[in-house]
């Protein structure tokens, strides 16, 4: 799975990466075609590459796994159709997924938060509610991948972003890690104070997720989630007050030059901030779980990392971005690609996949050792404690379209800027429903 992002913009070429025959020999009496039996095959497109047999994916590695049960298991074979970024001119990932899916050109899909809304609100997504592995979901996930009531999407992962802290240098200025966005202001503050200029390394991805932390903190942890989505698809409440003090938060971290904005604008996600983080000159990044586990960018330290959530008023809060497995409604093969996503995500393959990857599992019956510096992040999200950064419940898509202003924060825009680009996408998905 790409942790990138849902809005990234690659060119692509759709190719075929695996197609296996079955059966066996062709009985030469029978001179009536249509009795031979047909090869039963399910088409998966994704953004996975799988061109190189020899290339270590340790990601495509455990979907392969778990692939593997469900071929055996049904007696299908599973063609993987992938965007490998070369001939799909300037369209991203998410456009090629809609056009596919609205021209049921494949079965099976994994798609971003945003194109799961899309094309679950169209219809375009068959029903998965009945499959015997929902039963085990996360409500989480149930929740991001919910759309006009129907579960419309699985994934075989659960991918939560926190903040990677560097603890000996909090140590070293006698800090506490920061719980709430006052307590992290002043831990800011100190480190200026000792010399550190720039406290936090930032790129032009990821600061969407100290917003959601302050955004969506009651909304999702008081207990009165449903009623205020709705109130929110209705036009009652209006997502500019809910994001109004995470890009208060964001300005003041700008204002006090807590976070370089000018060279965030233009970094990419861990290139720009990694190497000062693992030199130990930046105490503070933002990455996702799997940051935490790969020697390519923080799986290895020379200091005690931990993974904390971000400042919220109930303290560090994780949050959860999900993409998903989906069904095409009026798939050739929608009825096997059902049954092959059934054991995908059935509770013995998920085991496998998370031990693989180690990560969180979709499945609430399904417990993965992590590594101890995302025990805290870990701990969080079991508690039921976090926010989702995607929910396709919400009917303005919330991961990419936040980033999209984030970024116009960073380039001069003032926070009541900011504000009315929410209202104008609040009052599009009004005017279109």
């Amino acid at each position: 799975m790409s942790m990138n992002r849902w809005i990234s913009a690659g060119l692509a070429v759709l190719t075929v990466l695996a197609l296996t025959a079955c059966g066996g020999q062709e009985d030469l009496k029978n001179l009536i075609p249509q009795d031979k039996e047909e090869e039963r095959v399910v088409n998966l497109f994704s953004p996975m590459e799988k061109t190189d047999p020899n290339a270590e994916n340790v990601a495509r590695t455990a979907s392969d796994l778990t692939v593997s049960i469900a071929e055996e298991a049904l007696g299908v074979t599973m063609v993987y159709r992938t965007y490998t970024a070369e001939n799909y001119q300037d369209k991203t990932y998410d456009e090629v997924c809609l056009d596919r899916a609205r021209n049921n050109m494949d079965d099976l899909y994994l798609l971003n938060p945003d194109t799961v809304l899309a094309l679950g609100a169209e219809g375009e997504l068959m029903d998965l509610s009945g499959l015997d592995s929902a039963k085990n979901l996360r409500e989480i996930v149930r929740t991001a991948n919910t759309v006009d009531g129907k579960l419309v999407a699985i994934p075989q992962e659960v991918v939560a972003y926190g903040l990677f802290v560097n603890v000996d240098l909090f140590k070293q200025y006698g800090l506490d890690l920061p719980e709430t966005p006052e307590d992290f202001l002043a831990c800011c503050q100190v480190f200026q104070d000792n010399g550190i200029e720039t406290p936090i390394g930032a790129n032009r991805w990821w600061l969407e997720t100290f917003v959601f932390a302050q955004a969506y903190a009651d909304l999702y942890n008081g207990g009165n989630t449903q009623a205020e989505i709705d109130a929110l698809n209705r036009g009652e409440a209006r997502y500019s007050d809910y994001m109004r003090s995470g890009f208060e938060f964001l300005q003041t971290l700008i204002d006090r030059g807590y976070i370089d904005a000018e060279r965030a604008a233009v970094s990419e996600a861990i290139e720009a901030e990694g190497p000062d983080f693992l030199a130990g000159k930046t105490p503070i990044v933002m990455a996702y779980w799997g940051a935490a586990n790969t020697e390519t960018a923080y799986g290895r330290t020379d200091f005690e990392m931990q993974v904390i959530g971000f400042p919220s008023s109930r303290g560090q809060m994780p949050v959860v971005p999900i993409t998903g497995l989906a069904v095409g409604a009026k798939a050739e093969h929608r009825e096997d690609a059902a049954k092959v996503l059934d054991i995908m995500v059935s509770d013995k393959a998920l085991q496998i996949y998370s031990e693989t990857n180690r990560v969180i599992s979709p499945s609430k019956n399904v417990k993965v050792d992590c590594v101890p510096a995302l025990r805290p992040l870990n701990n969080r999200i079991e508690e039921g404690i976090y926010v989702l950064g995607s929910n396709a419940g919400m009917n303005v898509e919330q991961w990419g379209n936040t980033c999209l202003i984030v970024r116009e924060l960073l380039n001069g825009a003032t926070v009541d800027q900011c504000m009315a680009a929410f209202d104008k996408l609040q009052d599009d998905a009004l005017n279109q429903s």
